[in-house]
């Protein structure tokens, strides 16, 4: 894929699929028990440290399924502990690095950051500012290609300078920045809050793009979405290899 001009927007999703996306997600979530067997098939960790970062005006409560998958595969995941999120702040900014460094120096470990919709962006940010702590970042639906392509930025509008977000050309430039560790991009073409176009990782070493078919809201309890986790989270430090080669190797 080649780069796109700083300047480029990509429109929200359709209406269609904005609409639809509650309704989805209770369904999705009603069939999780139904798919257990494919989770049941996911690799077991080896007890790392995660940090999972919510999306706009959510908090713990929606990442709790997530962190609960994780921790039966025995990994150490942890919620961000900050409340709702609002959108980022400076204070938020400290805080964020505070919790990443606290859980390296008490594990002695890298952490992996998954982050859903701008919690992955925050993810995404976390491990540019700090390499040496991060062992690989997990996006959901973020849109740090384009952070204006999503309905929620309309609901909460977010105004780095006192500018509209399509108009911060040098913000929405610095964040689609490839990162300097391994990065994996889930995403779903029927996303109705963030447009799946404003989610592509460009193509390079140790980054991808990983589609998923579920709504946004769904996304971090969706079996196909959790089973990408955690074939990305069971790779060992420093062995990284893209999604597909991965998935060879095992069958």
């Amino acid at each position: 894929m080649t780069s796109n001009p700083h300047w480029e927007t990509i429109g929200p999703p359709p209406l269609a699929l904005f609409a639809l996306e509650q309704g989805r997600a209770a369904v999705e979530l009603a069939q999780l028990a139904g798919r257990r067997r494919l989770l049941e098939r996911a690799q077991r960790g080896d007890g790392h440290p995660i940090l999972v970062l919510p999306g706009l005006l959510a908090g713990d409560f929606s990442t709790a399924p997530l962190r609960r998958f994780l921790r039966s595969l025995c990994y150490d995941a942890h919620g961000w502990s900050l409340g709702v999120n609002f959108g980022p702040t400076a204070p938020l900014r400290g805080k964020l690095q505070d919790k990443l460094a606290a859980l390296r120096d008490r594990h002695r470990r890298r952490v992996s950051l998954v982050g859903w919709s701008l919690g992955g962006i925050y993810a995404r940010e976390l491990a540019r500012a700090n390499p040496e702590l991060v062992r690989c970042v997990i996006t959901l639906g973020s849109p740090f290609r384009d952070v204006s392509a999503s309905y929620a930025t309309r609901l909460v509008p977010i105004r780095p300078g006192g500018r509209p977000l399509h108009e911060a050309h040098a913000l929405r430039a610095a964040l689609r920045a490839p990162l300097p560790v391994p990065t994996t991009s889930i995403y779903s073409r029927t996303d109705g809050i963030v447009a799946w176009q404003s989610c592509l990782e460009e193509e390079g070493a140790e980054r991808e793009n990983v589609e998923v078919a579920c709504s946004h809201t769904g996304m971090g309890f969706h079996p196909a979405a959790l089973a990408v986790v955690a074939d990305r989270l069971a790779q060992a430090e420093g062995a990284w290899r893209p999604w597909r080669e991965s998935q060879a190797a095992q069958g």
